[in-house]
């Protein structure tokens, strides 16, 4: 299987099922490089401020880079590196992983969904379930010897981090600071190690092309040398430039299905580069399958009624895999 993965080797030219149609292509020239995405100071004394500084964030872009987190600048830069070892271990290692099923909880791919794509994606990535971690961490790659270790780490770091922005995201709405963790349940846990090789054509191809993210809260660790993720805001592409210590938050579908629409899970694309590998780690807060969702009663009023439907996650999730990546918003398929 180990063919099938880009990591494996250096790539001089393009291969064929890579390129996209003329229309479908990034236009790199057109994407603004200087645009403001929305900074917030987690350790701001003021709550309140801090509060609706993300609110505002979350209407206006659906993205927002939070500063002052409270996870380690040292574990961050282990999961960075320990990550790039993994990308370049032998073919033969890596393979061992390789599978295109995507309902499989631990496994490394290629592209997005190769058995439904006819164009691919300039990306590999390792992707791992984290919640509860005795679950599925024995399972993890085993080799980098301190792999299942330090992303161990992240993970439960990460998840904080989550809780405290569903609070912090439920005030700004007016609602409970505890409204989304309840409503939301156990929250399933996913991560995706991206990994983006030197492309030959970087103007013909995406790493992932424009999509909307299916979960709650995704949660970016960016490359801090390289940058490649841009935010579809106000009719143009936006490029997020790494910022210093920060990490990148972005409203899933199902936060925008549960604000009535009032906040925005936005479209946001991953492009590459000709001359330098880039990495990426994203950590996804998830409804567990049952859950049952829909816009908060306390947001649904005469003046605002429904835009969307009740419905389970599973129900939800099982579209969006059932669908190309670029296709239409999902969230369209559950309006009232």
């Amino acid at each position: 299987m180990a063919e099938h993965l880009l990591s494996t080797a250096a790539h001089r030219t393009m291969p064929g099922n890579y390129v996209r149609p003329e229309a479908q292509r990034p236009r790199l020239a057109e994407v603004v490089s200087g645009a403001p995405i929305p900074v917030v100071d987690l350790a701001c004394p003021d709550r309140a401020a801090a509060v609706a500084a993300i609110g505002a964030a979350c209407r206006s872009h659906g993205f927002f880079q939070v500063l002052n987190h409270g996870i380690d600048d040292g574990l961050i830069a282990e999961v960075m590196a320990v990550a790039r070892e993994f990308f370049r271990l032998p073919a033969e290692e890596k393979a061992k992983l390789y599978s295109d099923d995507p309902t499989r909880k631990i496994r490394l791919s290629t592209s997005f969904n190769v058995r439904k794509e006819t164009v691919h994606n300039w990306r590999d990535y390792l992707r791992l379930h984290c919640h509860p971690l005795d679950q599925f961490v024995p399972d993890w790659p085993s080799n980098p010897p301190d792999f299942k270790e330090t992303i161990s780490s992240y993970c439960r770091e990460v998840r904080a981090l989550g809780f405290r922005l569903y609070a912090a995201i439920s005030e700004s709405l007016g609602l409970e600071a505890s409204y989304m963790e309840q409503t939301l349940g156990e929250q399933e846990q996913h991560m995706a190690v991206n990994f983006y090789p030197p492309c030959p054509e970087p103007e013909l191809t995406y790493g992932l092309p424009a999509h909307t993210d299916p979960n709650a809260l995704t949660i970016l660790l960016m490359d801090q040398d390289v940058a490649g993720l841009q935010v579809l805001h106000a009719g143009r592409w936006v490029a997020v430039n790494p910022r210093p210590g920060a990490l990148v938050v972005n409203i899933g579908d199902q936060l925008q299905a549960l604000s009535n629409g009032q906040y925005r899970s936005v479209w946001h694309r991953a492009v590459v580069n000709s001359d330098r590998e880039r990495l990426s780690v994203a950590s996804f807060l998830c409804p567990c399958s049952g859950v049952v969702l829909g816009p908060a009663r306390k947001l649904v009023t005469d003046e605002t009624p429904a835009v969307y439907r009740s419905y389970t996650y599973d129900e939800y999730y099982k579209k969006f895999w059932s669908r190309n990546l670029d296709q239409e918003h999902c969230l369209e398929l559950f309006r009232t």
